[in-house]
Protein backbone atom coordinates (compact mmCIF):
# COMPACT_ATOMS: atom_id res chain seq x y z
CA UNK A 1 0.00 0.00 0.00
CA UNK A 2 1.07 3.60 -0.60
CA UNK A 3 2.01 4.39 3.01
CA UNK A 4 3.64 1.08 3.92
CA UNK A 5 6.54 1.67 6.31
CA UNK A 6 5.19 4.98 7.63
CA UNK A 7 4.81 4.98 11.42
CA UNK A 8 2.10 7.25 12.83
CA UNK A 9 1.37 8.06 16.47
CA UNK A 10 -2.19 9.22 17.10
CA UNK A 11 -2.97 10.94 20.37
CA UNK A 12 -6.39 9.58 21.34
CA UNK A 13 -9.04 12.26 20.89
CA UNK A 14 -12.50 12.79 19.51
CA UNK A 15 -13.63 11.87 15.99
CA UNK A 16 -11.42 14.12 13.78
CA UNK A 17 -8.11 12.71 15.03
CA UNK A 18 -9.13 9.04 14.85
CA UNK A 19 -10.50 9.44 11.32
CA UNK A 20 -7.30 11.15 10.20
CA UNK A 21 -5.41 8.17 11.62
CA UNK A 22 -7.81 5.76 9.93
CA UNK A 23 -7.24 7.36 6.52
CA UNK A 24 -3.50 6.83 6.93
CA UNK A 25 -3.99 3.29 8.25
CA UNK A 26 -6.30 2.40 5.36
CA UNK A 27 -3.47 3.21 2.95
CA UNK A 28 -0.82 1.22 4.77
CA UNK A 29 0.59 3.31 7.61
CA UNK A 30 1.18 1.66 10.99
CA UNK A 31 -0.87 3.76 13.41
CA UNK A 32 -0.27 3.55 17.15
CA UNK A 33 -2.87 5.17 19.40
CA UNK A 34 -1.51 6.68 22.61
CA UNK A 35 -4.06 7.07 25.37
CA UNK A 36 -4.19 7.89 29.05
CA UNK A 37 -4.02 4.86 31.31
CA UNK A 38 -7.39 5.60 32.91
CA UNK A 39 -9.24 5.52 29.58
CA UNK A 40 -11.25 2.31 29.25
CA UNK A 41 -12.56 2.51 25.68
CA UNK A 42 -11.17 3.41 22.30
CA UNK A 43 -12.82 5.34 19.51
CA UNK A 44 -15.02 3.41 17.05
CA UNK A 45 -12.22 3.96 14.52
CA UNK A 46 -9.63 1.95 16.45
CA UNK A 47 -9.70 -1.03 14.06
CA UNK A 48 -6.40 -1.93 12.46
CA UNK A 49 -4.41 0.28 14.83
CA UNK A 50 -2.14 -0.54 17.77
CA UNK A 51 -2.84 0.72 21.29
CA UNK A 52 -0.43 1.76 24.02
CA UNK A 53 -1.52 3.31 27.34
CA UNK A 54 0.92 5.77 28.90
CA UNK A 55 0.93 8.09 31.90
CA UNK A 56 2.40 11.21 30.29
CA UNK A 57 2.36 13.08 33.60
CA UNK A 58 5.08 10.93 35.09
CA UNK A 59 8.75 11.01 33.95
CA UNK A 60 8.94 7.29 33.12
CA UNK A 61 5.78 7.36 30.97
CA UNK A 62 7.04 10.46 29.22
CA UNK A 63 10.36 8.77 28.57
CA UNK A 64 8.61 5.86 26.88
CA UNK A 65 6.63 8.28 24.71
CA UNK A 66 9.77 10.12 23.61
CA UNK A 67 11.44 6.85 22.71
CA UNK A 68 8.38 5.91 20.64
CA UNK A 69 8.47 9.27 18.87
CA UNK A 70 12.16 8.95 18.02
CA UNK A 71 11.29 6.07 15.67
CA UNK A 72 8.04 7.53 14.30
CA UNK A 73 7.33 9.53 11.14
CA UNK A 74 4.15 11.36 12.14
CA UNK A 75 2.32 12.46 15.27
CA UNK A 76 -1.35 13.52 15.19
CA UNK A 77 -1.92 15.94 18.08
CA UNK A 78 -5.56 16.85 18.76
CA UNK A 79 -5.03 18.57 22.12
CA UNK A 80 -5.52 22.30 22.59
CA UNK A 81 -2.49 24.46 21.75
CA UNK A 82 0.19 24.28 24.42
CA UNK A 83 -0.98 21.10 26.17
CA UNK A 84 1.87 18.90 24.94
CA UNK A 85 4.37 21.75 25.34
CA UNK A 86 3.56 21.86 29.05
CA UNK A 87 4.50 18.18 29.22
CA UNK A 88 7.74 18.81 27.38
CA UNK A 89 6.40 16.97 24.33
CA UNK A 90 5.85 19.83 21.90
CA UNK A 91 7.35 20.08 18.40
CA UNK A 92 10.62 21.62 19.57
CA UNK A 93 11.10 18.88 22.17
CA UNK A 94 10.36 15.94 19.88
CA UNK A 95 11.93 17.27 16.68
CA UNK A 96 15.17 17.96 18.51
CA UNK A 97 15.89 14.23 18.59
CA UNK A 98 13.85 13.34 15.50
CA UNK A 99 14.24 16.16 12.94
CA UNK A 100 12.34 14.11 10.33
CA UNK A 101 9.17 14.05 12.45
CA UNK A 102 5.99 15.48 10.94
CA UNK A 103 4.05 17.06 13.79
CA UNK A 104 0.40 17.40 12.71
CA UNK A 105 -1.72 19.58 14.99
CA UNK A 106 -5.48 19.32 14.46
CA UNK A 107 -7.60 21.85 16.35
CA UNK A 108 -10.77 23.87 15.91
CA UNK A 109 -9.35 27.37 15.53
CA UNK A 110 -5.65 26.74 14.89
CA UNK A 111 -2.43 27.12 16.85
CA UNK A 112 -2.32 30.92 16.73
CA UNK A 113 -4.79 33.80 16.74
CA UNK A 114 -7.38 35.13 19.17
CA UNK A 115 -9.45 31.93 19.34
CA UNK A 116 -6.63 29.38 19.70
CA UNK A 117 -7.58 28.59 23.33
CA UNK A 118 -11.36 28.67 22.88
CA UNK A 119 -13.41 25.49 23.07
CA UNK A 120 -15.75 24.57 20.25
CA UNK A 121 -17.40 21.81 18.26
CA UNK A 122 -18.05 21.22 14.57
CA UNK A 123 -21.04 23.58 14.60
CA UNK A 124 -18.91 26.43 15.99
CA UNK A 125 -16.11 25.81 13.51
CA UNK A 126 -18.32 25.82 10.41
CA UNK A 127 -20.18 28.83 11.83
CA UNK A 128 -16.90 30.75 12.04
CA UNK A 129 -15.79 29.48 8.63
CA UNK A 130 -18.57 31.33 6.81
CA UNK A 131 -19.98 28.07 5.44
CA UNK A 132 -22.82 27.48 7.91
CA UNK A 133 -24.49 30.74 6.87
CA UNK A 134 -25.13 29.19 3.46
CA UNK A 135 -27.02 26.22 4.88
CA UNK A 136 -30.37 27.88 5.51
CA UNK A 137 -33.72 28.28 3.80
CA UNK A 138 -36.97 30.25 4.13
CA UNK A 139 -35.49 32.63 6.67
CA UNK A 140 -34.95 29.81 9.16
CA UNK A 141 -31.72 29.42 11.17
CA UNK A 142 -28.90 27.48 9.47
CA UNK A 143 -28.94 23.72 10.02
CA UNK A 144 -25.79 21.74 10.77
CA UNK A 145 -25.05 18.90 8.29
CA UNK A 146 -24.15 16.64 11.25
CA UNK A 147 -20.38 16.97 11.82
CA UNK A 148 -19.14 16.20 8.32
CA UNK A 149 -17.95 19.64 7.21
CA UNK A 150 -15.84 20.73 10.17
CA UNK A 151 -14.69 17.57 11.91
CA UNK A 152 -14.13 15.30 8.94
CA UNK A 153 -13.85 17.29 5.69
CA UNK A 154 -12.21 20.44 7.05
CA UNK A 155 -10.45 18.56 9.85
CA UNK A 156 -9.51 14.91 9.27
CA UNK A 157 -9.11 14.96 5.48
CA UNK A 158 -7.37 18.33 5.27
CA UNK A 159 -4.99 17.23 8.03
CA UNK A 160 -4.33 13.90 6.26
CA UNK A 161 -3.60 15.85 3.06
CA UNK A 162 -1.14 18.02 4.99
CA UNK A 163 0.60 14.93 6.35
CA UNK A 164 0.92 13.35 2.89
CA UNK A 165 2.24 16.65 1.47
CA UNK A 166 4.79 16.90 4.29
CA UNK A 167 5.86 13.28 3.76
CA UNK A 168 6.36 13.99 0.05
CA UNK A 169 8.37 17.15 0.75
CA UNK A 170 10.51 15.22 3.23
CA UNK A 171 11.68 12.94 0.44
CA UNK A 172 13.46 15.99 -1.00
CA UNK A 173 14.57 17.92 2.09
CA UNK A 174 14.96 15.09 4.59
CA UNK A 175 13.27 17.31 7.16
CA UNK A 176 9.99 17.15 9.05
CA UNK A 177 7.70 20.09 9.75
CA UNK A 178 4.74 21.23 11.83
CA UNK A 179 1.24 21.14 10.33
CA UNK A 180 -1.29 23.61 11.73
CA UNK A 181 -4.67 22.16 10.67
CA UNK A 182 -7.57 24.37 11.74
CA UNK A 183 -11.01 22.82 11.25
CA UNK A 184 -12.44 26.30 10.76
CA UNK A 185 -9.99 27.12 7.98
CA UNK A 186 -10.30 23.62 6.57
CA UNK A 187 -14.08 23.90 6.28
CA UNK A 188 -13.68 27.25 4.51
CA UNK A 189 -11.08 25.76 2.18
CA UNK A 190 -13.36 22.86 1.26
CA UNK A 191 -15.94 25.51 0.31
CA UNK A 192 -13.38 27.44 -1.77
CA UNK A 193 -15.41 27.18 -4.97
CA UNK A 194 -18.49 28.59 -3.27
CA UNK A 195 -16.56 31.57 -1.88
CA UNK A 196 -15.02 32.35 -5.25
CA UNK A 197 -18.24 31.92 -7.22
CA UNK A 198 -20.35 34.05 -4.87
CA UNK A 199 -21.24 36.54 -7.59
CA UNK A 200 -22.21 34.02 -10.23
CA UNK A 201 -25.95 33.97 -11.06
CA UNK A 202 -26.46 30.69 -9.17
CA UNK A 203 -25.75 32.46 -5.84
CA UNK A 204 -27.35 35.87 -6.45
CA UNK A 205 -30.40 35.09 -4.35
CA UNK A 206 -30.92 34.41 -0.65
CA UNK A 207 -29.57 31.09 0.73
CA UNK A 208 -32.13 28.38 0.14
CA UNK A 209 -33.47 30.06 -3.00
CA UNK A 210 -30.53 29.58 -5.35
CA UNK A 211 -29.97 26.93 -7.97
CA UNK A 212 -27.71 24.58 -5.98
CA UNK A 213 -29.19 24.82 -2.49
CA UNK A 214 -32.74 23.60 -2.99
CA UNK A 215 -34.25 26.81 -4.31
CA UNK A 216 -35.17 25.41 -7.72
CA UNK A 217 -37.63 22.55 -8.36
CA UNK A 218 -35.34 20.78 -10.82
CA UNK A 219 -32.54 20.60 -8.22
CA UNK A 220 -34.20 19.33 -5.09
CA UNK A 221 -35.30 16.26 -3.14
CA UNK A 222 -38.83 14.86 -3.04
CA UNK A 223 -40.67 12.47 -0.75
CA UNK A 224 -42.10 9.32 -2.28
CA UNK A 225 -45.23 7.30 -1.53
CA UNK A 226 -43.33 4.99 0.85
CA UNK A 227 -41.78 7.89 2.84
CA UNK A 228 -38.45 7.64 1.08
CA UNK A 229 -36.87 10.28 -1.14
CA UNK A 230 -35.64 10.95 -4.65
CA UNK A 231 -32.91 13.44 -5.58
CA UNK A 232 -33.40 15.52 -8.72
CA UNK A 233 -30.40 17.29 -10.29
CA UNK A 234 -31.81 18.03 -13.73
CA UNK A 235 -30.14 21.41 -14.19
CA UNK A 236 -29.13 21.39 -17.85
CA UNK A 237 -31.78 21.49 -20.56
CA UNK A 238 -31.04 17.98 -21.88
CA UNK A 239 -31.42 16.48 -18.38
CA UNK A 240 -34.52 18.53 -17.65
CA UNK A 241 -36.06 17.20 -20.84
CA UNK A 242 -35.47 13.60 -19.73
CA UNK A 243 -36.73 14.44 -16.24
CA UNK A 244 -40.02 15.72 -17.61
CA UNK A 245 -40.29 12.69 -19.87
CA UNK A 246 -40.04 10.43 -16.81
CA UNK A 247 -42.78 12.43 -15.08
CA UNK A 248 -44.91 12.40 -18.24
CA UNK A 249 -45.05 16.21 -18.26
CA UNK A 250 -44.75 18.26 -21.46
CA UNK A 251 -42.12 20.99 -21.78
CA UNK A 252 -44.86 23.52 -22.50
CA UNK A 253 -46.80 22.61 -19.35
CA UNK A 254 -43.66 22.82 -17.21
CA UNK A 255 -42.62 26.22 -18.54
CA UNK A 256 -45.91 27.93 -17.69
CA UNK A 257 -45.81 26.85 -14.04
CA UNK A 258 -44.70 29.47 -11.58
CA UNK A 259 -41.71 28.50 -9.44
CA UNK A 260 -43.69 27.86 -6.24
CA UNK A 261 -46.50 26.16 -8.17
CA UNK A 262 -43.97 23.93 -9.90
CA UNK A 263 -42.44 22.89 -6.59
CA UNK A 264 -45.82 21.92 -5.16
CA UNK A 265 -46.87 20.02 -8.27
CA UNK A 266 -43.64 18.02 -8.28
CA UNK A 267 -44.13 17.18 -4.60
CA UNK A 268 -47.61 15.85 -5.42
CA UNK A 269 -46.35 13.84 -8.38
CA UNK A 270 -43.51 12.14 -6.48
CA UNK A 271 -45.93 11.15 -3.71
CA UNK A 272 -47.90 9.02 -6.18
CA UNK A 273 -45.21 6.32 -6.47
CA UNK A 274 -42.74 4.48 -4.27
CA UNK A 275 -39.01 5.11 -4.45
CA UNK A 276 -38.46 1.83 -6.28
CA UNK A 277 -41.16 2.67 -8.82
CA UNK A 278 -39.45 5.98 -9.54
CA UNK A 279 -36.10 4.19 -9.81
CA UNK A 280 -37.60 1.85 -12.40
CA UNK A 281 -38.94 4.79 -14.40
CA UNK A 282 -35.64 6.71 -14.42
CA UNK A 283 -33.32 3.72 -14.71
CA UNK A 284 -32.81 4.15 -18.46
CA UNK A 285 -33.36 7.91 -18.62
CA UNK A 286 -30.29 10.17 -18.39
CA UNK A 287 -32.12 12.68 -16.20
CA UNK A 288 -29.88 13.07 -13.12
CA UNK A 289 -32.55 11.52 -10.91
CA UNK A 290 -31.42 9.08 -8.22
CA UNK A 291 -32.77 7.54 -5.01
CA UNK A 292 -31.67 8.99 -1.66
CA UNK A 293 -30.05 5.92 -0.12
CA UNK A 294 -29.85 5.44 3.63
CA UNK A 295 -27.03 3.87 5.62
CA UNK A 296 -28.81 0.54 5.89
CA UNK A 297 -29.55 -0.07 2.21
CA UNK A 298 -26.75 1.84 0.51
CA UNK A 299 -24.52 -1.26 0.20
CA UNK A 300 -27.25 -3.20 -1.64
CA UNK A 301 -27.75 -0.71 -4.47
CA UNK A 302 -26.63 -1.99 -7.85
CA UNK A 303 -24.08 0.82 -8.24
CA UNK A 304 -22.26 -0.08 -5.04
CA UNK A 305 -22.59 -3.81 -5.60
CA UNK A 306 -20.96 -3.38 -9.01
CA UNK A 307 -18.00 -1.53 -7.48
CA UNK A 308 -17.99 -3.25 -4.07
CA UNK A 309 -18.05 0.17 -2.43
CA UNK A 310 -19.18 -0.95 1.04
CA UNK A 311 -18.61 -3.78 3.49
CA UNK A 312 -20.12 -4.91 6.81
CA UNK A 313 -17.81 -4.59 9.82
CA UNK A 314 -17.46 -6.73 12.96
CA UNK A 315 -20.37 -4.90 14.58
CA UNK A 316 -22.60 -5.61 11.58
CA UNK A 317 -22.47 -1.95 10.55
CA UNK A 318 -22.24 -0.85 6.93
CA UNK A 319 -18.93 0.91 6.24
CA UNK A 320 -17.40 2.48 3.11
CA UNK A 321 -14.28 1.16 1.45
CA UNK A 322 -11.25 3.51 1.30
CA UNK A 323 -11.31 6.24 -1.33
CA UNK A 324 -9.83 7.18 -3.72
CA UNK A 325 -8.88 3.93 -5.45
CA UNK A 326 -5.25 3.56 -6.46
CA UNK A 327 -4.51 1.20 -9.35
CA UNK A 328 -1.22 -0.24 -8.05
CA UNK A 329 -1.34 0.42 -4.30
CA UNK A 330 -5.01 0.43 -3.29
CA UNK A 331 -6.06 0.95 0.30
CA UNK A 332 -7.40 -1.76 2.58
CA UNK A 333 -10.17 -0.82 5.00
CA UNK A 334 -8.75 -1.03 8.53
CA UNK A 335 -12.37 -1.42 9.66
CA UNK A 336 -12.24 -5.00 8.40
CA UNK A 337 -9.68 -5.77 11.09
CA UNK A 338 -10.63 -6.38 14.75
CA UNK A 339 -11.10 -3.43 17.06
CA UNK A 340 -8.48 -3.09 19.80
CA UNK A 341 -8.59 -2.78 23.56
CA UNK A 342 -6.89 0.06 25.46
CA UNK A 343 -3.30 -0.95 26.11
CA UNK A 344 -3.62 -4.07 23.99
CA UNK A 345 -0.24 -3.59 22.30
CA UNK A 346 1.61 -1.89 25.14
CA UNK A 347 3.93 -4.82 25.82
CA UNK A 348 4.51 -5.51 22.11
CA UNK A 349 5.43 -1.87 21.49
CA UNK A 350 7.60 -1.63 24.61
CA UNK A 351 9.49 -4.74 23.54
CA UNK A 352 10.03 -3.30 20.04
CA UNK A 353 11.49 -0.19 21.68
CA UNK A 354 14.08 -2.32 23.47
CA UNK A 355 12.53 -2.61 26.94
CA UNK A 356 13.14 -5.87 28.82
CA UNK A 357 10.44 -7.81 30.68
CA UNK A 358 11.53 -6.69 34.18
CA UNK A 359 11.57 -3.03 33.06
CA UNK A 360 8.10 -3.34 31.53
CA UNK A 361 6.73 -4.98 34.68
CA UNK A 362 8.23 -2.23 36.82
CA UNK A 363 6.62 0.45 34.65
CA UNK A 364 3.27 -1.33 34.95
CA UNK A 365 3.64 -1.58 38.72
CA UNK A 366 4.44 2.12 39.19
CA UNK A 367 1.52 3.17 36.98
CA UNK A 368 3.69 4.63 34.23
CA UNK A 369 2.12 2.39 31.60
CA UNK A 370 -0.91 0.16 31.33
CA UNK A 371 -1.14 -3.19 29.54
CA UNK A 372 -4.35 -4.98 28.68
CA UNK A 373 -4.71 -8.01 30.94
CA UNK A 374 -4.64 -10.42 27.98
CA UNK A 375 -1.29 -9.10 26.81
CA UNK A 376 1.53 -11.55 27.41
CA UNK A 377 4.56 -10.47 29.38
Amino acid sequence: MALNGIKVVEMLGLAPGPFCGTVLADFGATVTVVQKIEVTTLDVLSNGKKSISLNLKCPKGKQVFKKLMDSSDVIIDTYRPGVLEKLGLGPQDLMKTNPKLIYARLTGFGQTGLYKDKAGHDLNFIAMSGVLSMLRKDGQPPRAPVNILGDFAGGSLVCALGIVLALFERTKSGKGQVIDASMTEGAAYVANWIFRSKYLPIWMEEPGTSVLDGGYPNYNTYKTKDNKFMAVGALEEKFQSMFLKGLNISEEEFLVWEKNECDEKLKEIFLTKTQQEWCNIFKDLDACVTPVLDQENVKDHELHLSRKSFYVDENNLVSPEPAPRLSRTPGLASGKLPSVKPGQHTIEIMTSLGYKKPEIQELINNNSIYAHKKSNL
